[in-house]
């Protein structure tokens, strides 16, 4: 009977150990070799070692789970906990949300990060109200254009059936004289290859991830803006957890948010010149197009000025000092 008591007591140790233990799917929205995937696995590892391995990251890449478009009601709705995907996918939804992709407004790292800081609050408190929690954000490196053919005047962009991936690119290429269309990342190499565009605006990290080499020939080092990825979790979900728990997901997050930072400054340049070793030709913009480009960046930050109200307006105010 002794035996008996001590086995029971033993199996309900266990198994209560066992409950405490918890896996949330992840969704990541880019390939493994993808630095920001990287870091999404580095903030997992991370969250499971604060919480010796009683919360664990069931990171699944490549947007295998959810497709850009479909994230943020995924976990809005509990479909997945947690989910990354690019902050910009929102604009049409909130102005704040494509602030990261005003062509030229904040072009290098420190003036993006800058703007990234004087937005974050406004941006979290959007995604609360909807019962998310803005967990961490992450800078790609800056936008440049691909082209099959050389540019040196506007005229190049003329009709081209040009790549966008957002509401603010698609603006953009607009703008350009050019005719936008949203294609997802993984399908841009067979999009080249069956003319359905001609042309894209994107970073050096995506053109190595699709091996850009393969379908176009220039590359355009425009550093038009920074788009941020953003990793958030469901409100609920979180609250559920232990306070310890939910302490390490967001301390884990903050340093996930300074390491995406370290390490888009480090590689951006590796990966513009892994695309020059390739044979792509890598090269500044074309004056003429430079002067009209940045002309189209002052029409859109106007425009989202508008759109933005009062909130947008403190944030270029805090932006600017």
């Amino acid at each position: 009977m002794k035996i008996q008591l001590i086995a029971a007591t033993i199996a309900a140790l266990l198994s209560a150990t066992s409950a405490q233990a918890e896996t949330w799917n992840l969704s990541a929205e880019q390939p493994d070799a993808n630095y920001l995937t990287q870091n999404v696995r580095d903030f997992a590892a991370d969250v499971k070692a604060a919480t010796n391995g009683k919360l664990d990251f069931n990171v699944q890449s490549n947007s295998v789970l959810l497709k850009r478009p479909e994230v943020k009601r995924g976990v809005q709705q509990g479909i997945v906990p947690i989910g990354e995907f690019l902050m910009s996918a929102l604009g049409n939804e909130d102005a704040l949300f494509e602030i990261d992709s005003v062509p030229f407004l904040a072009s290098s790292f420190d003036k993006s990060e800058k703007l990234w800081k004087a937005a974050r609050e406004q941006i979290a408190q959007r995604l609360d109200k909807q019962g998310i929690v803005l967990v961490y954000g992450s800078p790609w490196p800056p936008q440049g254009i691909y082209t099959k053919t050389p540019v040196t005047t506007m005229e190049g962009f003329k009709g081209a059936k040009f790549r966008a991936y957002s509401a603010s690119t698609s603006r953009m290429v607009t703008l350009m004289g050019a005719v936008p269309a949203t294609i997802q990342t993984a399908e841009v190499p067979q999009a080249f290859a069956t003319s359905v565009i001609d042309m894209m605006i994107t970073s050096p990290a995506t053109g190595v991830d699709t091996q850009a080499w393969d379908y176009v020939k220039h590359y355009y080092d425009a550093q038009a803006f920074i788009p941020q990825a953003i990793v958030i979790a469901n409100k609920r979900a979180l609250a559920k957890l232990p306070a310890d728990q939910r302490q390490a997901v967001l301390d884990a997050g903050m340093r996930a948010e300074a390491r995406g930072w370290a390490n888009a400054r480090e590689l951006t340049s590796k990966l513009t010149q892994t695309l020059a070793s390739k044979g792509i030709t890598v090269q500044p913009l074309p004056a003429p197009v430079a002067a009209e480009l940045a002309k189209i960046g002052d029409t859109m930050t106007e425009e989202w000025s508008k759109k933005a109200g009062p909130d947008g307006a403190k944030v270029l105010e805090a932006f600017r000092r």
